[in-house]
C-alpha cells in the first residue's frame, strides 16, 4: 500500500511538471536560491506534519537549495486569490546529504507579500548527514515573501522533510531558510 502511495505521488509530480503552457501565465517562472539551517531545533512546533523525533539525535548542517518554480497556474479559476503551480528543485547540506524534489505550491498574494505553502516528493541520500529512514522523502513548507516591483522576491521559509512513516525509521528534519527568487527571464533570456 505504501509503495502505491509513493508511486502515485511521484506520478502526480511528474504530470504537474509537464503541465501545459496553455494554462494562465500571468506570473513569471522563478529561479530560486536559498540557504538555511538543516535539522534546526530552535523552532519545533511538534504537531501535525512538523513533528520531529525527540528520541533520535539531531544533526544540524547548512542547507543549500535551488528551485525552478513554473509560472503556469494549474487552476486559473482560483485567480486572483491564489495560484497553484508546479516546482522542481534540489537541496544539499554541508554534511553531504542531497535531495531531488518536485511538487506543487500555492502562491497567495497579500498586498506586496506572498504566502506560499508547498508540498513535494523526492529522492534523498543522507551522505554523512542525518539518516531520515528512506530514500523517498516528502517536504512540506510554508513561506512568506516580499515581492518587489520587478517581480523578484525575498522570503523566509520553514520546511519539514520526513518519509511520512513509510518506514519504521522516520526522525524527520525541520529547516529554516531564506530565499531569493528572480524571474527566469533574467537568467535564461526568455
Amino acid at each position: 500500500m505504501k509503495a502505491t502511495v509513493v508511486a502515485a505521488c511521484l506520478g502526480v509530480v511528474g504530470l504537474m511538471a509537464a503541465a501545459s503552457p496553455a494554462a494562465a501565465q500571468d506570473d513569471p517562472a522563478l529561479i530560486s536560491i536559498g540557504g538555511g539551517l538543516y535539522d534546526q531545533t530552535s523552532i519545533n512546533p511538534g504537531f501535525l506534519f512538523l513533528r520531529v523525533s525527540q528520541v533520535d539525535k539531531h544533526k544540524q548542517a547548512a542547507d543549500f537549495r535551488g528551485e525552478y518554480r513554473f509560472g503556469n497556474s494549474l487552476l486559473p479559476m482560483i485567480e486572483p486569490y491564489a495560484k497553484l503551480k508546479p516546482w522542481i528543485g534540489a537541496e544539499a547540506t554541508s554534511d553531504g546529504a542531497v535531495y531531488g524534489v518536485g511538487g506543487i505550491l500555492v502562491d497567495v498574494p497579500l498586498g506586496p507579500f506572498v504566502f506560499t505553502p508547498s508540498f513535494g516528493t523526492g529522492l534523498y541520500s543522507s551522505g554523512s548527514g542525518k539518516n531520515l529512514g528512506s530514500p523517498v522523502e516528502f517536504r512540506s513548507m510554508v513561506e512568506l515573501g516580499y515581492e518587489f516591483e520587478n517581480q523578484s522576491r525575498f522570503s523566509l521559509g520553514y520546511s519539514h522533510i520526513s518519509n511520512a512513516g513509510i518506514t519504521t525509521t522516520n526522525p524527520g528534519s525541520n529547516i529554516l531558510s531564506v530565499y531569493y527568487h528572480v524571474p527566469a527571464s533574467w537568467l535564461l533570456g526568455q
